[in-house]
């Protein structure tokens, strides 16, 4: 390990590792998650989602195909029955990708070359981000995922502009779900929503940045929560869009 990822991966614990955020996800996600559920955890990274969800007493899939925070991640969740961590990627098809890996801001990894490409020049937040590595890993597909594992009721989505293509390669809907939407490439999320309702029938709401709140008083449609992306890109670089399937 060189000092570069040394450092972007200890800033990683620093943010996102410490004890002290549990409380605040558990009671974010508890409504959307029961005691029992399979719950996917796609771009866990070092599992702070991952720890919150075992805590709610689901089972975890963790997937995270970057080398060092697996590492650690699998250091991290060792002895936890409840969580399985899988150095994979999620894709729209099965195979092998370039993942471009940021050592100084992991949690920026990447295997969308576009996004990589065009975030810097369109999202502030980003413009100092350097992709420095690239490391070649297995891809596989939710669909894929679901006939060996089981349906998730909950499936995190947290995958620097890939969620699209992970969403491109479910073919049913599922229960409840998030995915992220960053500032600048709101075309992501606008097609994730637009994936998601030709799948099934959903209602959506959204949280800003690291609230770990709902922004929303109630859930909306579709096409509220295309209006409101557009209204309200510049309230947050970054958050997480909920999804929910109306039976």
């Amino acid at each position: 390990m060189n000092l570069r990822a040394a450092f972007g991966l200890a800033r990683s614990i620093a943010v996102y590792g410490m004890p002290w955020r549990q409380p605040s996800l558990r009671r974010h996600y508890r409504p959307l998650i029961n005691p029992g559920d399979l719950v996917f955890d796609v771009g866990a990274h070092i599992g702070d989602r991952t720890l919150t969800f075992a805590a709610l007493g689901a089972n975890v899939l963790a997937f995270e195909p970057q080398p060092l925070p697996l590492a650690y991640l699998r250091w991290r969740t060792r002895g936890n029955p409840a969580i399985t961590v899988l150095g994979i990627a999620v894709g729209e098809q099965a195979g092998t990708a370039e993942l471009a890996v940021s050592e100084r801001n992991p949690t920026v990894s990447t295997l969308s070359r576009s996004w990589r490409e065009s975030i810097g020049n369109k999202n502030q937040g980003f413009s100092k981000v350097a992709w420095n590595q690239s490391v070649q890993v297995p891809v596989t597909t939710l669909s894929a995922l679901i006939e060996t594992y089981g349906e998730p009721q909950f499936c995190k989505l947290d995958v620097e502009g890939h969620e699209a293509a992970v969403l491109a390669g479910l073919d049913r809907p599922l229960p409840a779900l998030s995915f992220e939407y960053v500032a600048g490439t709101l075309e992501v999320a606008q097609a994730c929503i637009a994936r998601l309702g030709a799948l099934g029938n959903y209602t959506f709401n959204v949280s800003l940045g690291e609230s770990r709140r709902l922004a929303l008083s109630e859930w909306v449609g579709d096409q509220a929560m295309q209006a409101w992306l557009v209204a309200n890109e510049s309230q947050s670089s970054s958050g997480d869009i909920y999804a929910k399937r109306i039976s």
